[in-house]
Formats: C-alpha cells, sequence, structure tokens
C-alpha cells in the first residue's frame, strides 16, 4: 500500500512539523529499498557525481568528527568516512528502514548510524568539524529547528555543506520548475505505486521552500557563513559550502 493515500493532499503535510515529519517517515519507510536507484533516476543519473563534487569542495582534514543528516542510505556518509580513514563520521536519519540499508552497505570502520530528527539531535554542541547533508534541509519538519542544529553541532572554524533542490525566484521561473519536478516525480511514483503524490513531495516541499538566497540568510543569521555555491543542472539543484564563525 502506498504511504501517501490518493484522497489526502500531500501539501497539507508541509503546514505543520508534525504532520511534515510523520509525512516523512511514512514516505521514506516506503521507498528505502529503491530509494538509492531511484535518486539516481529523478536526477537523470547525477546524484552521485554531486554527491562525489560535494566532499572534496569541503575543507581536507585527516580526523575530522564529520555529522551527516537524513543520511538516508549513507552515500554521502561513506563518502565522508573513505575520505578521512582517520576521521569518524556519524550518520543520522529519521527513518529505521533508511538507516537499516545504510548498515547494510557500509562496510568502513570508522562510521555509525542512528536515529534522530534533524531538528533535534542527540549530538553535543560544537563537537564537529563537518556537517552534510544530502537533501536534508529541504525535507526539514521544521526548517528552523534544523537550521538551529546544523549551526549548534560545528565547533567555530567548523564547515558545513548540503546538496539540494533548489527553488527558483520568480513566479514563472518557479512555476515551470515546480512544475517540471511535479511530473517527473509523479511518474514515477505512478509507474511504481500507483501513486503520483509518492515522488510528488519532491516538488511539494521545494514549493513551500525558501529560495538560495533566503536560505542563506537565515543559515548565515544562526552563525554559518556561505563561502560557496556551485549549481547545477541549470540551477535545478545546488552545492552550499558554510562556515561556522565566531559568535558576535
Amino acid at each position: 500500500m502506498s504511504p501517501v493515500r490518493s484522497h489526502i493532499r500531500i501539501g497539507d503535510c508541509f503546514d505543520h512539523a508534525a504532520t511534515k515529519r510523520a509525512l516523512n517517515r511514512r514516505v521514506f519507510t516506503q521507498i528505502a529499498a529503491e530509494y538509492s536507484w531511484m535518486t539516481a533516476v529523478l536526477s537523470f543519473g547525477r546524484d552521485a557525481a554531486w554527491k562525489r563534487r560535494l566532499v572534496p569542495a569541503l575543507p581536507s582534514d585527516a580526523r575530522p568528527t564529520c555529522a551527516d543528516i537524513a543520511c538516508g542510505t549513507g552515500d554521502l556518509t561513506r563518502l565522508l568516512a573513505r575520505r578521512s580513514p582517520g576521521g569518524n563520521v556519524l550518520g543520522l536519519d529519521l527513518t529505521e528502514a533508511m538507516l537499516a540499508r545504510a548498515r547494510t552497505a557500509t562496510s568502513e570502520a570508522n562510521v555509525r548510524y542512528e536515529q534522530g530528527d534533524m531538528g533535534s539531535l542527540c549530538v553535543p554542541g560544537a563537537s564537529a568539524d563537518l556537517v552534510t547533508g544530502g537533501y536534508a534541509l529541504r525535507n526539514a519538519p521544521d526548517l528552523e529547528a534544523a537550521i538551529a542544529e546544523v549551526s549548534r553541532i560545528p565547533r567555530v572554524g567548523g564547515h558545513a555543506g548540503f546538496l539540494d533542490f533548489v527553488h527558483w525566484p520568480g513566479r514563472l521561473t518557479g512555476h515551470i520548475e515546480l512544475s517540471l519536478l511535479a511530473a517527473w516525480g509523479g511518474l514515477w511514483g505512478l509507474l511504481l505505486h500507483g501513486n503520483p503524490a509518492v515522488y510528488g513531495y519532491i516538488a511539494a516541499s521545494l514549493r513551500r521552500g525558501p529560495t538560495t538566497d533566503q536560505l542563506i540568510e537565515r543559515l548565515e543569521a544562526a552563525g554559518l557563513r556561505a563561502i560557496k555555491t556551485i549549481p547545477y543542472f541549470f540551477g535545478i539543484t545546488s552545492i552550499l559550502i558554510l562556515r561556522k564563525e565566531c559568535p558576535s
């Protein structure tokens, strides 16, 4: 059975943190088995390349402490671990079904996984050198809480790196982008689950999310200074690199 009933308006689930959290848990539990290859399909085969570019865009450290939030099946987590075998990498995700897949796929000894909501993480403050997320902030049940957490976790001078879809500014351009994403995701939701809403969450979450400039403004207000933005795929996705600043 599909995790999103056809008579429910999926957009309504994004209006409150609790309903979005419940939706995330249902959807990602349902799609865990297909998540890795469907991410490749939905990105036209570019997802792995984007993640491979995110990790080298972060400062190199022989023994970093890393936290990868909304880690899913752990592909970005493992890239961090392979880059710095002397470091420690924690993968965090809301959904146990995703974490089970991540644990099965992971052979790196310097990785561990824990279940956790990105808006309230059991990670000490100022303890991480690197914080990462692949399609994380867009899926946050409470974006402000998630921003507070990704600012709290890094030490001063530490870095954060995020890969995500970008909400195009402007009514016309934004409508075109969201229509394309809704059609592409909806097609695969229909083919795999008989329900376009299963992958319709991508456009729905982006519709309610900030533009890149608005997101950077919020992150910088929380103490993370944007130092690099790398757009991909006509600006539909982007890598954002930030540095934790000293409190003023």
